[in-house]
């Protein structure tokens, strides 16, 4: 039987659609319950800013426990380095080298000449393989380059040392037999290829994506990268239900678990769920549809509290004053959507005088060690300590948290994002707990993210303890 790896895009994915809304915390529940179902891989998208993203890839090379992490390096010596430096702790991490093939793509998106891209492909591939054990070369758009070209590209790439290659139909206008005929086509021109990994990535434009995947397989490839949602890739769940129904009969198996995979794709309804993500995804159910917040100059303290309260809070007049101040002022000439609203509502609203402050701390992570924290918090003169591991630094940190105080609140969302750019970008960081079923916030920045997001946490921690006395 041979063997089928499953490499899920519904991360890489998430990063390209404008209606998609997957917080941190999502993100990472996405990540575990994949590794959970045994999906081969899970690729991230590539870094747009190495602080706030870094995190999150840092963060997911710790927490998984079987499964690789990717990650898209640019085309850049200096974004590879990068990169690498998020994947590395990952138990077994990779870098993809993803470039156009097609020569439209390659003027138009790249503006970079085809054999100028001939030579990058290579240079930028040996570099990698410098850095990690396992590189892979993405042909994108594959179907609508020179064959000619194609072939030089991907030979370039074996020869400076990808240990896998994976051939895009970006546009999805292949039928199956086309695309079957392709690699079949490639196998032939390209004799390495049968002791290297081979992958697919084919678009669903014409509802074909999972046809032309395993028309592939039929051909050689031992690959078929998916995503949750099937929005652009292969739907994972229709993939793994031709395995499980048809995988006998064409000699092809996986390691993805059947039993458990109903369960797991209804804890992962919020990243299938494009109108969850384009309202709530934090407090939405499946099936229900919740408008998006909307609010502008001209809003009233009505709008605002009715839109505060679809977020889950509960805010007292004087409060609900002060976040319909602070909306009209930020909206002047443009809109204010839920996750502003959200910081808004963290920064004004419930300011009350800090029971902890942080003193400092000390969070160490890696791929050989679980992540731990050692934190510091001052109450009332006291200085407690609190130290714990978890799932990667953030979890740690939170956990350490708790210790000190003695409490574990539920932690109902947690966002980061860069608020300024370059090297010592401001990260901005928000936590919402929940307690006794109420919605409290809280805002932290720094240039490390992993301290924005323990004063966030602590933040938050001072309003719940300021009204629960």
């Amino acid at each position: 039987m041979k063997d089928i790896r499953i490499i899920d895009m519904t991360l890489k994915e998430s990063a390209f659609r404008a209606d998609s809304t997957l917080s941190f915390k999502e993100k990472l529940a996405v990540a575990r319950q994949l590794d959970r179902l045994g999906v081969a891989c899970i690729e991230c998208p590539q870094l747009a800013d190495a602080k706030t993203d870094g995190l999150l890839v840092r963060t997911l090379a710790t927490m998984l426990k079987d499964c690789e992490l990717s990650i898209p390096v640019g085309l850049s010596a200096e974004s590879a380095k990068e990169a690498y430096a998020a994947v590395s702790s990952a138990k077994t991490p990779r870098l993809v080298v993803s470039v156009p093939t097609s020569a439209a793509q390659m003027e138009y998106l790249s503006h970079v000449k085809p054999a100028a891209m001939l030579r990058l492909i290579g240079e930028l591939t040996a570099f990698c393989r410098t850095l990690c054990p396992r590189v892979e070369f993405s042909a994108e758009d594959a179907t609508r380059a020179e064959r000619a070209y194609l072939i030089s590209a991907i030979r370039a790439a074996v020869e400076a040392g990808a240990t896998s290659v994976n051939i895009c139909d970006s546009a999805g206008v292949m039928l199956p037999t086309e695309f079957s005929a392709l690699i079949a086509e490639l196998y032939a021109e390209i004799p390495a290829l049968a002791e290297i990994e081979v992958t697919v990535q084919c678009a669903n434009e014409m509802n074909m994506a999972v046809a032309n995947s395993f028309a592939a397989a039929a051909c050689g490839a031992v690959g078929i990268k998916t995503s949750v949602s099937g929005a652009v890739y292969p739907r994972l769940d229709a993939v793994a239900q031709v395995l499980r129904l048809r995988g006998e009969v064409m000699g092809m198996t996986s390691r993805l678990s059947m039993t458990e995979f109903k369960r797991a794709m209804k804890q992962l309804w919020f990243a299938d769920s494009q109108a969850a993500r384009a309202s709530d995804v934090r407090t939405a159910v499946p099936g229900e549809e919740k408008p998006a917040v909307s609010l502008g100059a001209m809003s009233t303290p009505a709008d605002v509290v009715e839109a505060v309260k679809a977020l889950g809070y509960d805010l007292s007049e004087e409060d609900a004053a002060k976040v319909h101040e602070e909306v009209v002022r930020a909206a002047k000439g443009r809109g204010i959507n839920e996750n502003e609203l959200d910081a808004i509502v963290a920064t004004v609203a419930l300011a009350v005088p800090p029971t902890y402050k942080l003193v400092d701390y000390v969070i160490n992570s890696g791929n050989v060690i679980t992540p731990t924290a050692n934190i510091r918090l001052e109450r009332r003169g006291e200085i407690l300590q609190g130290l714990s591991s978890g799932d990667g630094p953030v979890d740690a940190a939170f956990r350490a948290v708790e210790r000190v105080t003695g409490h574990h609140y539920e932690l109902d969302d947690f966002q980061i994002q860069s608020v300024t750019e370059g090297r010592e970008a401001m990260g901005n960081a928000l936590v919402r707990l929940r307690s006794n079923g109420k919605l409290y916030s809280g805002k932290g920045v720094s240039t490390d993210i992993i301290g924005a997001s323990i004063r966030a946490y602590v933040a938050a921690l001072n309003k719940i303890v300021y009204e629960e006395r």
